[in-house]
């Protein structure tokens, strides 16, 4: 029994590296028109107005704020000169704008509908619409300090159920009976 070898030619020098090369520049020629193919991906528009000062709300604060809120054909959709909101329980575009202000700052943010309402109309806000808000940061506190605030304010008016032993009768409550 005989045994055929196929000779095989030797590589020229370089030429591995220059194959690598080539496998790389594919990869990233790939990789760059998967990434240009996802150009719908937009992200949120933050602009500074007027710089605030001192640290940012977190995720678990409650800020008060200054808003008007417009679609991108001016169309004012809502407003108010003090709301008080949960952080965490606004649309994703909102709180992360809201993660990045300074108590007294005046900020435009811009949220593209993948951060906002998304392919769901609200009352006036139509589907896909990309929206535009002018708010101030007034100021923001915890939970914390806000239940803390609302327990003293509730033993200040002598907790559920009426005035505090002893004190006087509640602004509107009816008279006591005299003798009583």
């Amino acid at each position: 029994m005989s045994t055929t070898a196929v000779p095989l030619r030797p590589i020229a020098k370089g030429s591995l590296t220059k194959l690598w090369i080539g496998v790389a520049t594919v990869v990233l020629a790939a990789a760059g028109l998967a990434y240009a193919g996802t150009g719908s991906v937009e992200t949120l528009g933050f602009e500074v107005q007027t710089e605030g000062q001192g640290p940012s709300p977190t995720v678990t604060d409650v800020v008060l704020i200054s808003y008007v809120g417009k679609l991108k054909d001016g169309t004012v959709f809502d407003q108010n000169p003090q709301a008080a909101l949960p952080v965490d329980g606004l649309v994703p575009g909102f709180t992360q704008a809201l993660l990045k202000m300074k108590k007294g700052g005046k900020y435009h943010i811009s949220i593209p509908p993948q951060l906002g309402y998304g392919a769901e109309a609200k009352g006036p806000i139509p589907a896909n619409s990309t929206l535009e808000f002018d708010v101030e940061l007034l100021d923001f506190k915890s939970r914390a300090e806000i239940e803390a605030m609302q327990q003293q304010m509730q033993m200040m008016q002598g907790g559920p159920g009426g005035p505090p032993a002893g004190g006087a009768p509640m602004p509107g409550a009816p008279a006591p009976a005299p003798g009583q």
